[in-house]
């Protein structure tokens, strides 16, 4: 795990004093070394930095940016590729030499013998960029699910990538303009969607995606190389649940077997739930040692899984480390979340989560997560319930629901009057919005969102509300039509949702404690075979993640897995109220929403004030206090941390 940046600039202004400012404010991903190469050609100046966390290899050899032995080529590489042993025994059997044991060589010479079709080989995680000095190109590549992030600035001559958005603001020639396009977007999600950012000019590199930057001509192309949607839409496959059963343990054991790769100790993050159950027990039944897992416990029932997780632990016999946190642990971490969060962030479990990093990270210096779980085995209790809410309102005969959708565009008119709305007739409204009987995308997206903020809302928020542009939402159409309706939910929340928010949240949590995180149950062959199974396998009459609960009751007795799920998160809604109450008076205060003139100041102070007195208002507080905090640090220059 490391962090990469560089820039490609026809202006021939930047230096490498600039590009080591780039690189080096990315110094918690990668705090065990440095290194940058700098091109200054005669058309443009071309940079390369990397800040390495070393994992495979951990001599000098290894160092980045790495070059081949010709110096035609060129990496920056942030991730790890798992079987990078076996392509690189293939490599050896064509005639190439190795000078060292690293992942990162075997990906250059794997690239130079097979272009961009190498990347059909890798089974990993990865955001890198190869600099091809002959053909005058770079290369942008991340990997399928998104686990690794790469982002791209182009304006005026000057191309700009990282891995996170901070090494953008370190070039003098960054605009930090916001985007209004995204805005609404986050708003409404509570991220920005790729391939959006809050910049203007500034966009994702798309997960099974990679870029094609001509350092001649100045052109970029995007290409894609894999997409969850293709296997969503081949043939259901024909194949007994047993069987099903048994293919998906061997996949799952492959995938975390390869994620103990390394040169440096790892562990487990463990939950009491089934997704993290799944790898820690699967890892402990094929090793020899006792493997580490790690928990955080909260003293407020409602969020505590500790003594769960320390009864499996017990069970499987793992080397367990809990740590309960207090409310000064997570209050502390609300102030350092816009350092690491770069880009507005509204999910609170990020907290919690860069709690656990930290804990870990006095140990090892790699932890498996398990992210994906709910996504590739259907695990989210809101989705059947709301197919099935949609399913009986397209019962309603087709003048009703006409008459729904011409009273929602009276409703939908513009008016900054909060008191013209009531929002539970909103809320009914956008389940009544389509017509046809097949899920739409819009409410896809309200079931994967779970009645996240509103549209009326985030109209009356903002002073200016732009057409949003296309984000990965848009490519819901790309599903066939006559694919059950969990599979699309699935479908688009793997490629959505849990890249922006999920994969977001864990990566920079691990990273601001200098944590590499890996991901086996985001394997690309475990997904690809999920979506071709029957729907039953996954949920049925209400039992959800069934293929993968049969196969971690093999290790774990039922009776000590069934309970409710809780979820990963803190009270912040109650300590903002209380102790806390100084940020929301401090960041929402008039004189510093009216610094950047986005929002309907006394909309804002409306929702300030109704919080503080009742509690509600909530989400909408929290959204806009996130969004404050972010502003002052990346927009004001605002460094101190509010005592």
């Amino acid at each position: 795990m490391c962090g990469i940046a560089g820039f490609c600039d026809f202006r021939k202004k930047s230096t490498q004093d600039e590009l080591r400012q780039m690189t080096d404010v990315l110094w918690h991903r990668g705090p065990d070394s440095s290194g940058y190469e700098f091109y200054p050609l005669n058309n443009a100046h071309i940079g390369l930095g990397h800040r390495r966390l070393s994992i495979i290899d951990l001599s000098e050899k290894a160092a980045q940016p790495l070059k081949d032995e010709s110096g035609g080529y060129v990496i920056t590489f942030n991730g790890e590729i798992y079987n990078y042993k076996e392509i690189r025994a293939e490599l050896e059997r064509e005639g190439y030499k190795f000078f060292s044991s690293s992942d990162t060589e075997v990906l250059l010479k794997a690239f130079i013998r097979w272009g961009v079709d190498a990347v059909h080989k890798l089974i990993g995680m990865f955001a890198f960029v190869i600099y091809d000095k002959t053909n005058e190109k770079l290369y942008l590549f991340r990997d399928r699910a998104g686990v690794k992030p790469l982002h791209y600035y182009y304006k005026d001559g000057l191309f700009l990538f990282s891995s996170e958005l901070k090494s953008f603001c370190q070039h003098p020639a960054f605009d930090k303009k916001i985007s209004k396009e995204a805005l609404p977007l986050y708003f409404k999600f509570g991220y920005v969607p790729t391939p959006l950012t809050i910049f203007e000019n500034t966009h994702k590199v798309k997960p099974g995606h990679y870029m094609i930057f001509d350092t001649g001509s100045g052109t970029l192309a995007e290409k894609k190389y894999w997409d969850v949607y293709d296997y969503y839409n081949r043939p259901t496959l024909d194949i007994s649940e047993q069987d099903a059963i048994e293919q998906m343990e061997a996949l799952l054991k492959s995938a975390t077997m390869y994620r103990m790769v390394s040169d440096v100790p790892v562990g487990v993050f463990l939950s009491s739930g089934y997704d993290s159950t799944a790898v820690a027990s699967i890892l402990q039944a094929n090793s020899t040692e006792r493997i580490r897992t790690f928990t955080i416990g909260f003293t407020e029932k409602r969020y505590n899984e500790a003594n769960e997780a320390k009864a499996i632990a017990n069970y499987i016999g793992t080397d367990h480390t809990e740590y309960y946190c207090s409310e000064n642990d997570a209050k502390e971490m609300i102030k350092k979340l816009p350092l690491y969060y770069d880009e507005p962030f509204v999910d609170t479990s990020a907290i919690p989560t860069m709690l656990v990093s930290k804990l870990a990270r006095e140990k090892v210096t790699v932890a498996l997560s398990a992210d994906g779980g709910d996504e590739t085995f259907s695990g989210y209790r809101h989705v059947e319930s709301r197919i099935r809410l949609h399913r009986r309102i397209a019962r309603t005969p087709l003048w009703a629901r006409n008459l729904i959708i011409k009273i929602s565009d009276l409703m939908h008119k513009p008016t900054r009057s909060y008191n013209g709305y009531n929002r539970y007739i909103m809320v009914l409204i956008n389940q009544l919005w389509k017509l046809n009987n097949r899920l739409a995308s819009d409410e896809i997206i309200n079931i994967i969102l779970q009645g996240k903020i509103a549209n009326y809302r985030i109209y009356r928020l903002l002073n200016s509300l732009p057409n949003p542009e296309k984000t990965n939402f848009s490519n819901f159409s790309n599903l066939r039509k006559d694919i059950d309706d969990i599979n699309k939910c699935l479908a688009i929340d793997y490629q959505n949702n849990m890249v922006d928010d999920m994969l977001t949240k864990v990566d920079r949590a691990t990273m601001s404690a200098s944590l590499e995180g890996r991901e086996p149950l985001l394997d690309h062959r475990i997904v690809e075979f999920a979506a071709r199974l029957p729907v039953p396998y996954k949920c049925k009459n209400g039992v959800r993640k069934r293929i993968l609960r049969n196969i971690v009751h093999k290790y774990v007795p039922e009776n000590m897995m069934d309970r409710p799920k809780k979820g990963f998160g803190v009270p912040i809604y109650k300590w903002l109220r209380e102790d806390l109450s100084q940020l929301i008076f401090y960041y929402l205060d008039e004189s510093k929403l009216n610094e950047h003139h986005l929002f309907n100041t006394s909309y804002v102070l409306y929702l300030r004030d109704r919080y503080m007195k009742d509690g509600s208002e909530y989400g909408m507080v929290w959204s806009i206090l996130v969004f404050q905090m972010w502003y002052q640090r990346w927009i004001s220059g605002e460094t101190h941390i509010l005592e």
